[in-house]
């Protein structure tokens, strides 16, 4: 079955989100939500998601779920909102455990901070199900870019996260922890057994000069032409990383994990009533 999928870009971080629906019960999810931020005076907005929210009132839409395709590190989750104004279950993959027993020592979090996943509703193990309503959905764990990435397949659609992009532009980078360029290149063999005709929905894309930024693609068009599969493991291990070696640190690295590990969350308050996001020196 095929669910109708509705693209919203973020032009600020390049990041699309989908409010994924089935037509026939009106039942919906909303994958990678983003929060506004603005890094230089740290002020959020929920602008963007609450543009999601309007369109999914309009459309009469029942949002059961806010599925994240992995703890993010170029924008803020708005997962945590959503949740709270829809009534929706929040979801991500198992691999979070690992992200968050990483990272919380590396930006102090409180003594009783529980890496443990509890911070989301539902932690999908690879090979679980669920429903959209009607339609059948699956997760396929898909770690390599980060511990924790899963790919959502929803009838014809699968929502794949930063495993890869565009066919033209290639895969994600693995250099951040928990990452490895073997695990992804398996992992991204994992999305293409899926049926050629799959509609895979891009968590972003980076588009050559002359060509306007797209959401969409298929298992077709990625076997056939991605810039970087038409190589061995080995050979795909050796590229990936002497690539990753040349980029720079995402602009939103230090505040999108630390809050979205959270499950989009913000630290709890100092005892002024502030909350911090921290900045560790000299580590990363």
């Amino acid at each position: 079955m095929s669910p109708e999928v509705v693209p919203w870009f973020h032009a600020a971080t390049g990041t699309y989100s989908y409010l994924v629906c089935d037509p026939q019960t009106q039942i919906a999810a909303i994958v990678d939500p983003v929060l506004d931020f603005d890094v230089r005076s740290a002020r959020r907005s929920t602008l963007f998601a609450d543009a999601l929210i309007a369109h999914a009132h309009e459309k009469k839409l029942k949002v059961e779920w806010i599925l994240e395709t992995h703890a993010h590190a170029d924008h803020l989750s708005a997962g945590a909102y959503l949740r709270e104004e829809l009534g929706a279950k929040l979801a991500i993959g198992a691999g979070i455990v690992g992200v968050q027993k990483h990272f919380a020592p590396l930006f102090g979090f409180e003594a009783d901070f529980a890496a443990d996943g509890s911070q989301f509703d539902t932690l999908f193990h690879d090979g679980d199900a669920f429903a959209l309503g009607g339609i059948a959905a699956r997760v396929l764990a898909t770690p390599g870019h980060t511990g924790d990435g899963v790919c959502y397949v929803i009838g014809d659609a699968a929502f794949v996260g930063d495993t890869m992009f565009a066919p033209d532009v290639g895969t994600a980078r693995c250099d951040f922890p928990g990452g490895d360029a073997r695990t992804l290149y398996r992992s991204i063999a994992r999305i293409l057994a899926l049926p050629q005709e799959t509609r895979l929905f891009l968590a972003h894309d980076y588009p050559p000069q002359g060509r306007a930024p797209k959401a969409e693609t298929t298992i077709a068009a990625q076997r056939g032409g991605n810039a970087h599969l038409a190589k061995s493991e080995d050979e795909y291990v050796a590229m990936r990383e002497e690539r990753d070696a040349t980029l720079a640190v995402p602009n939103l690295l230090l505040p999108a994990v630390q809050y979205n590990i959270r499950g989009g969350r913000p630290p709890p308050p100092d005892a002024n009533g502030t909350a911090y996001l921290k900045l560790p020196l000299d580590v990363v």
